[in-house]
């Protein structure tokens, strides 16, 4: 996600707005996002708007459908299961490949990824959300294969949505932090063991936020 600052394009800055807004479930799954009012939100053209809109659908926020327009993603809770599957496969792999090769400054890096707690609010949240995404990233670059890196990137771009809904930002440095000792100590078996702690509190919390209490919102079960 493009960092907000004064030489940020208004692509880059319409972007980042509804990256959050969907995100933080401000936008509803399927609705639908007409470029012209967008524009007159913003005070814009329609190209940049277009633009963000692209970069959103690249990370699965948005779809494109032909003829009919831009659309907040649907996810199905099959595609939800499977994408969390595929995120463990994806980060056990991860780590316990770094854990056999990862340096000390990659470790120094890791340490230096959270901002620390501040709070509940949705700019910190976009930020704990940000934070967790980089940190899993430099986890698989440190494996040494870039195409999981890449995959594992793309898929934290799908899965932000539900990440927030862990509501997991007291707690996120401190699981970090364990993983980051069992990495330090090249300890491939306690690295993996300390990730699955993680990957199933994670996934246990989102499926139960969602079934229970978001199942309407992100019309989860119904077709895409």
């Amino acid at each position: 996600m493009s960092p907000p600052g004064a030489n940020e394009t208004s692509k880059e800055r319409i972007y980042r707005e509804w990256r959050r807004s969907i995100i933080m479930g401000h936008r509803r799954p399927g609705e639908r996002l007409t470029v012209q009012d967008l524009a007159d939100s913003h005070s814009s053209s329609v190209t940049p708007v277009r633009d963000a809109l692209q970069m959103l659908a690249q990370e699965g926020l948005v779809t494109i459908k032909p003829r009919s327009g831009y659309f907040v993603t649907r996810v199905t809770l099959k595609g939800l299961r499977d994408m969390l599957e595929l995120r463990e496969i994806l980060e056990l792999a991860a780590v316990e490949r770094a854990a056999g090769r990862i340096t000390a400054d990659e470790i120094g890096h890791l340490a230096q990824v959270h901002a620390g707690y501040a709070g509940d609010d949705d700019e910190s949240y976009d930020r704990y959300t940000d934070e967790n995404q980089r940190f899993h990233y430099l986890i698989a670059e440190a494996s040494g294969n870039s195409e999981l890196a890449e995959t594992l990137g793309h898929l934290h771009d799908r899965l932000a949505r539900f990440m927030v809904l862990r509501r997991a930002g007291k707690v996120q440095e401190v699981s970090h932090g364990r993983i980051i000792e069992t990495l330090r100590a090249h300890d491939a078996a306690a690295a993996r063991q300390v990730m699955l702690d993680e990957l199933n509190e994670t996934r246990d919390a989102i499926l139960e936020r969602v079934m229970q209490e978001d199942g309407a919102l992100w019309h989860i079960g119904a077709a895409k």
